[in-house]
Protein backbone atom coordinates (compact mmCIF):
# COMPACT_ATOMS: atom_id res chain seq x y z
CA UNK A 1 0.00 0.00 0.00
CA UNK A 2 2.89 2.23 0.82
CA UNK A 3 4.30 1.64 -2.60
CA UNK A 4 1.24 2.72 -4.34
CA UNK A 5 1.27 6.12 -2.19
CA UNK A 6 4.66 6.89 -3.49
CA UNK A 7 3.77 6.33 -7.12
CA UNK A 8 0.43 7.74 -7.37
CA UNK A 9 2.00 11.86 -7.42
CA UNK A 10 4.24 10.60 -10.44
CA UNK A 11 1.09 8.66 -11.98
CA UNK A 12 -1.04 11.59 -11.78
CA UNK A 13 2.00 13.87 -12.75
CA UNK A 14 2.90 12.00 -15.71
CA UNK A 15 -0.97 11.87 -16.96
CA UNK A 16 -1.64 15.41 -16.24
CA UNK A 17 1.73 16.27 -18.69
CA UNK A 18 1.15 13.65 -21.18
CA UNK A 19 -2.74 14.31 -21.44
CA UNK A 20 -2.50 18.52 -21.81
CA UNK A 21 -4.38 18.68 -18.19
CA UNK A 22 -2.96 21.92 -16.73
CA UNK A 23 -5.68 23.83 -15.20
CA UNK A 24 -5.03 26.70 -13.05
CA UNK A 25 -2.88 27.21 -10.10
CA UNK A 26 -0.96 25.60 -8.82
CA UNK A 27 -0.64 23.00 -11.61
CA UNK A 28 0.52 25.47 -14.50
CA UNK A 29 2.99 26.66 -12.21
CA UNK A 30 4.13 22.82 -10.89
CA UNK A 31 4.52 21.31 -14.47
CA UNK A 32 7.54 23.74 -15.37
CA UNK A 33 9.51 21.37 -13.30
CA UNK A 34 8.59 18.04 -15.03
CA UNK A 35 11.91 17.23 -16.11
CA UNK A 36 12.74 16.87 -12.74
CA UNK A 37 9.77 15.19 -11.66
CA UNK A 38 11.19 12.94 -14.55
CA UNK A 39 14.30 12.26 -12.69
CA UNK A 40 12.94 11.39 -9.71
CA UNK A 41 10.43 9.33 -10.96
CA UNK A 42 13.09 6.01 -11.09
CA UNK A 43 13.16 5.87 -7.32
CA UNK A 44 9.38 4.23 -6.95
CA UNK A 45 10.55 2.29 -9.91
CA UNK A 46 13.62 0.95 -8.37
CA UNK A 47 11.50 0.51 -4.83
CA UNK A 48 9.20 -1.54 -6.61
CA UNK A 49 12.15 -3.67 -7.94
CA UNK A 50 13.33 -4.24 -4.95
CA UNK A 51 10.71 -5.50 -3.27
CA UNK A 52 9.73 -7.72 -6.03
CA UNK A 53 6.51 -5.91 -6.44
CA UNK A 54 5.79 -7.15 -10.13
CA UNK A 55 2.28 -4.73 -10.43
CA UNK A 56 3.90 -1.74 -9.20
CA UNK A 57 7.01 -2.07 -10.84
CA UNK A 58 4.99 -2.14 -14.04
CA UNK A 59 3.26 1.10 -13.23
CA UNK A 60 6.10 2.74 -12.28
CA UNK A 61 7.88 1.59 -15.41
CA UNK A 62 4.86 2.96 -17.48
CA UNK A 63 5.01 6.33 -15.49
CA UNK A 64 8.63 6.50 -16.23
CA UNK A 65 8.63 5.57 -19.73
CA UNK A 66 5.86 8.67 -20.16
CA UNK A 67 8.04 11.53 -18.37
CA UNK A 68 10.92 10.23 -20.28
CA UNK A 69 9.08 10.61 -23.48
CA UNK A 70 8.34 13.85 -22.54
CA UNK A 71 11.47 15.08 -21.84
CA UNK A 72 13.97 13.07 -22.84
CA UNK A 73 13.51 14.82 -26.85
CA UNK A 74 14.53 17.59 -25.86
CA UNK A 75 18.51 16.30 -25.46
CA UNK A 76 18.57 14.57 -28.60
CA UNK A 77 19.19 17.18 -32.11
CA UNK A 78 17.16 17.20 -35.18
CA UNK A 79 19.85 17.29 -37.32
CA UNK A 80 17.45 17.33 -40.58
CA UNK A 81 14.87 20.14 -39.35
CA UNK A 82 14.44 23.21 -41.69
CA UNK A 83 17.06 24.45 -44.17
CA UNK A 84 20.46 22.66 -43.95
CA UNK A 85 22.03 25.43 -46.33
CA UNK A 86 21.36 28.86 -47.32
CA UNK A 87 22.10 32.15 -45.37
CA UNK A 88 22.56 32.27 -41.80
CA UNK A 89 21.08 33.99 -39.68
CA UNK A 90 22.00 35.02 -35.83
CA UNK A 91 19.68 36.09 -33.43
CA UNK A 92 19.46 36.83 -29.22
CA UNK A 93 16.84 37.03 -26.62
CA UNK A 94 17.24 38.46 -22.96
CA UNK A 95 14.82 39.84 -20.43
CA UNK A 96 16.84 42.71 -19.04
CA UNK A 97 14.59 42.49 -15.46
CA UNK A 98 12.91 46.11 -15.24
CA UNK A 99 15.72 47.65 -17.61
CA UNK A 100 18.22 46.44 -14.50
CA UNK A 101 20.45 44.03 -17.16
CA UNK A 102 24.03 45.02 -17.82
CA UNK A 103 23.70 47.03 -20.95
CA UNK A 104 28.04 46.48 -21.70
CA UNK A 105 27.58 42.60 -21.47
CA UNK A 106 24.81 42.36 -23.78
CA UNK A 107 26.18 44.83 -26.32
CA UNK A 108 29.30 42.58 -26.12
CA UNK A 109 27.50 39.10 -26.89
CA UNK A 110 25.72 40.79 -29.77
CA UNK A 111 29.30 42.05 -30.57
CA UNK A 112 31.13 38.46 -29.68
CA UNK A 113 28.10 36.71 -31.58
CA UNK A 114 27.23 38.76 -34.73
CA UNK A 115 24.03 39.02 -33.39
CA UNK A 116 21.64 40.32 -36.59
CA UNK A 117 18.30 40.25 -34.32
CA UNK A 118 18.10 41.00 -30.61
CA UNK A 119 14.62 40.78 -28.80
CA UNK A 120 14.02 42.69 -25.01
CA UNK A 121 11.53 42.38 -22.69
CA UNK A 122 11.08 43.81 -19.86
CA UNK A 123 12.29 47.02 -22.03
CA UNK A 124 12.17 50.48 -19.72
CA UNK A 125 13.73 54.09 -21.16
CA UNK A 126 16.16 53.84 -19.16
CA UNK A 127 17.33 50.80 -20.36
CA UNK A 128 17.26 51.97 -24.01
CA UNK A 129 19.55 55.29 -23.14
CA UNK A 130 22.43 52.15 -21.14
CA UNK A 131 22.14 50.14 -24.63
CA UNK A 132 22.95 53.49 -26.35
CA UNK A 133 25.76 54.56 -23.95
CA UNK A 134 26.86 51.19 -24.65
CA UNK A 135 27.30 51.01 -28.63
CA UNK A 136 24.35 49.13 -29.56
CA UNK A 137 22.85 51.64 -31.48
CA UNK A 138 26.56 51.32 -33.82
CA UNK A 139 26.57 47.44 -34.28
CA UNK A 140 22.22 47.17 -34.97
CA UNK A 141 21.71 50.51 -36.36
CA UNK A 142 17.72 49.96 -36.73
CA UNK A 143 15.42 49.83 -33.77
CA UNK A 144 11.94 49.11 -33.30
CA UNK A 145 11.39 49.86 -29.62
CA UNK A 146 8.54 50.68 -26.96
CA UNK A 147 9.79 51.19 -23.52
CA UNK A 148 7.65 51.36 -20.36
CA UNK A 149 8.34 51.92 -16.97
CA UNK A 150 7.12 48.42 -16.09
CA UNK A 151 7.50 44.97 -16.88
CA UNK A 152 5.72 45.70 -20.00
CA UNK A 153 8.47 47.27 -22.37
CA UNK A 154 9.56 45.61 -25.75
CA UNK A 155 12.42 46.04 -28.44
CA UNK A 156 13.67 44.76 -31.10
CA UNK A 157 17.12 45.47 -32.84
CA UNK A 158 18.27 45.00 -36.00
CA UNK A 159 21.40 45.14 -37.73
CA UNK A 160 19.81 44.99 -41.30
CA UNK A 161 16.98 48.00 -42.16
CA UNK A 162 13.91 47.13 -40.13
CA UNK A 163 10.18 47.60 -41.91
CA UNK A 164 7.00 47.62 -41.07
CA UNK A 165 7.62 48.85 -37.09
CA UNK A 166 4.74 47.78 -34.69
CA UNK A 167 3.49 45.99 -31.33
CA UNK A 168 1.13 43.73 -30.40
CA UNK A 169 -0.78 44.71 -27.36
CA UNK A 170 -1.55 41.59 -25.42
CA UNK A 171 -4.61 40.97 -22.97
CA UNK A 172 -2.36 40.51 -19.87
CA UNK A 173 -1.12 43.82 -20.26
CA UNK A 174 2.75 43.57 -21.92
CA UNK A 175 3.69 44.84 -25.60
CA UNK A 176 5.54 42.80 -28.36
CA UNK A 177 7.30 44.63 -30.61
CA UNK A 178 7.60 43.13 -34.50
CA UNK A 179 9.37 44.25 -37.42
CA UNK A 180 10.17 42.97 -40.68
CA UNK A 181 13.71 42.68 -42.25
CA UNK A 182 15.06 41.65 -45.74
CA UNK A 183 18.07 39.53 -44.99
CA UNK A 184 20.41 39.14 -48.50
CA UNK A 185 19.50 35.71 -50.28
CA UNK A 186 16.67 34.91 -48.18
CA UNK A 187 12.85 35.36 -47.87
CA UNK A 188 11.48 38.38 -45.53
CA UNK A 189 11.81 37.76 -41.75
CA UNK A 190 9.45 38.81 -39.45
CA UNK A 191 10.64 39.08 -36.08
CA UNK A 192 8.54 39.52 -32.86
CA UNK A 193 9.93 39.99 -28.81
CA UNK A 194 7.51 37.73 -27.43
CA UNK A 195 6.79 38.49 -23.46
CA UNK A 196 3.12 36.77 -22.55
CA UNK A 197 2.33 37.94 -18.71
CA UNK A 198 2.96 35.18 -16.46
CA UNK A 199 1.09 32.55 -14.47
CA UNK A 200 1.72 33.66 -10.58
CA UNK A 201 -1.58 32.33 -10.05
CA UNK A 202 -5.20 32.32 -10.13
CA UNK A 203 -5.59 35.73 -11.12
CA UNK A 204 -2.72 36.06 -13.51
CA UNK A 205 -3.45 32.02 -15.38
CA UNK A 206 -6.26 33.88 -17.46
CA UNK A 207 -4.08 36.13 -18.73
CA UNK A 208 -1.32 33.42 -19.51
CA UNK A 209 -3.45 31.53 -21.64
CA UNK A 210 -5.42 34.26 -23.35
CA UNK A 211 -1.36 36.09 -24.07
CA UNK A 212 -0.20 32.49 -25.71
CA UNK A 213 -3.24 32.09 -27.96
CA UNK A 214 -2.36 35.51 -29.23
CA UNK A 215 0.79 34.69 -30.19
CA UNK A 216 0.93 34.74 -33.97
CA UNK A 217 1.30 31.99 -35.90
CA UNK A 218 3.81 31.25 -38.89
CA UNK A 219 3.24 31.71 -42.28
CA UNK A 220 4.82 28.80 -44.52
CA UNK A 221 3.80 30.91 -48.07
CA UNK A 222 5.20 34.15 -46.63
CA UNK A 223 7.88 35.71 -44.39
CA UNK A 224 10.21 33.16 -42.30
CA UNK A 225 8.51 33.80 -39.10
CA UNK A 226 11.10 33.92 -36.19
CA UNK A 227 9.10 34.58 -32.20
CA UNK A 228 11.45 34.83 -29.37
CA UNK A 229 11.51 35.93 -25.78
CA UNK A 230 10.58 35.34 -22.25
CA UNK A 231 7.40 32.78 -22.71
CA UNK A 232 6.88 32.53 -19.33
CA UNK A 233 6.42 28.83 -20.19
CA UNK A 234 8.25 25.69 -20.58
CA UNK A 235 7.70 22.90 -23.39
CA UNK A 236 5.78 21.06 -20.52
CA UNK A 237 3.04 22.97 -20.93
CA UNK A 238 0.34 22.51 -23.70
CA UNK A 239 -0.58 25.91 -24.05
CA UNK A 240 3.00 26.38 -25.13
CA UNK A 241 3.03 23.28 -27.16
CA UNK A 242 0.13 25.17 -28.80
CA UNK A 243 2.09 27.97 -29.90
CA UNK A 244 4.82 25.48 -31.48
CA UNK A 245 2.13 23.95 -33.08
CA UNK A 246 1.33 27.37 -35.15
CA UNK A 247 4.21 26.31 -37.43
CA UNK A 248 7.11 26.66 -35.53
CA UNK A 249 10.04 24.36 -33.70
CA UNK A 250 11.75 24.97 -30.41
CA UNK A 251 15.38 26.16 -31.81
CA UNK A 252 16.94 24.82 -28.56
CA UNK A 253 14.72 22.20 -28.79
CA UNK A 254 15.96 21.17 -32.23
CA UNK A 255 19.52 21.76 -31.67
CA UNK A 256 19.36 19.35 -28.35
CA UNK A 257 19.87 22.15 -25.99
CA UNK A 258 15.96 21.85 -25.01
CA UNK A 259 17.04 21.24 -21.31
CA UNK A 260 19.09 24.05 -20.73
CA UNK A 261 17.40 26.46 -18.39
CA UNK A 262 17.16 30.52 -18.66
CA UNK A 263 15.24 31.46 -15.21
CA UNK A 264 15.66 32.08 -12.40
CA UNK A 265 19.46 33.22 -12.33
CA UNK A 266 20.57 35.48 -9.96
CA UNK A 267 24.38 36.03 -7.82
CA UNK A 268 23.02 33.83 -4.94
CA UNK A 269 20.72 30.91 -6.26
CA UNK A 270 20.17 29.11 -9.84
CA UNK A 271 17.97 26.16 -8.38
CA UNK A 272 15.60 24.82 -9.19
CA UNK A 273 15.21 26.85 -12.77
CA UNK A 274 12.84 26.14 -15.92
CA UNK A 275 13.62 26.93 -19.71
CA UNK A 276 11.20 30.25 -19.92
CA UNK A 277 13.13 31.63 -22.77
CA UNK A 278 12.41 30.30 -26.07
CA UNK A 279 13.56 31.32 -29.71
CA UNK A 280 10.71 29.88 -31.84
CA UNK A 281 11.29 29.46 -35.77
CA UNK A 282 8.86 28.86 -38.70
CA UNK A 283 9.87 24.93 -40.01
CA UNK A 284 11.67 26.25 -43.16
CA UNK A 285 14.22 27.33 -41.01
CA UNK A 286 17.45 25.10 -39.53
CA UNK A 287 19.24 25.69 -36.32
CA UNK A 288 23.15 25.18 -36.17
CA UNK A 289 23.09 25.72 -32.51
CA UNK A 290 21.80 27.65 -29.58
CA UNK A 291 23.94 28.94 -26.83
CA UNK A 292 22.56 30.32 -23.15
CA UNK A 293 24.62 32.99 -21.27
CA UNK A 294 23.82 34.70 -18.08
CA UNK A 295 23.54 38.01 -17.94
CA UNK A 296 24.47 40.43 -14.74
CA UNK A 297 21.74 41.94 -13.27
CA UNK A 298 18.53 39.85 -14.82
CA UNK A 299 16.91 36.77 -13.52
CA UNK A 300 17.06 35.36 -16.84
CA UNK A 301 19.63 33.96 -19.32
CA UNK A 302 20.11 35.04 -22.81
CA UNK A 303 18.67 32.84 -25.66
CA UNK A 304 21.38 32.69 -28.52
CA UNK A 305 20.79 30.82 -31.85
CA UNK A 306 22.37 30.52 -35.05
CA UNK A 307 19.64 29.66 -37.70
CA UNK A 308 19.98 28.99 -41.23
CA UNK A 309 17.28 30.42 -43.59
CA UNK A 310 15.88 28.85 -46.49
CA UNK A 311 17.28 30.58 -49.92
CA UNK A 312 15.04 32.96 -51.38
CA UNK A 313 13.28 31.61 -54.68
CA UNK A 314 14.30 32.91 -58.04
Amino acid sequence: MLLWLIMAPFAVWAAVRVFGLESGYPTIQLLAFTPYVAVVSFVPLALAVLTKRIWPAVVAAGVVVALAACVLPRWIADTGAGAQTGPTLRVMTVNMLYGQADPGQIVRLVRDGAVDLLAVQEYTAEARAALHAAGLDETMPDAVTYPRADAGGSAVYSRFPLTDKGYRQLAGGFMQAHGRVQVPGAPEVYVESAHPCAPMGRVTDACWHADLAAQPAATPSGPVSVLMGDFNSTLDHEAFRGVVAKGYHDAADTAGAGLSTSWPYDNRWYFPSVTLDHILADKRVGVRKVVIHRIAGSDHRAVFAELVLPKASG
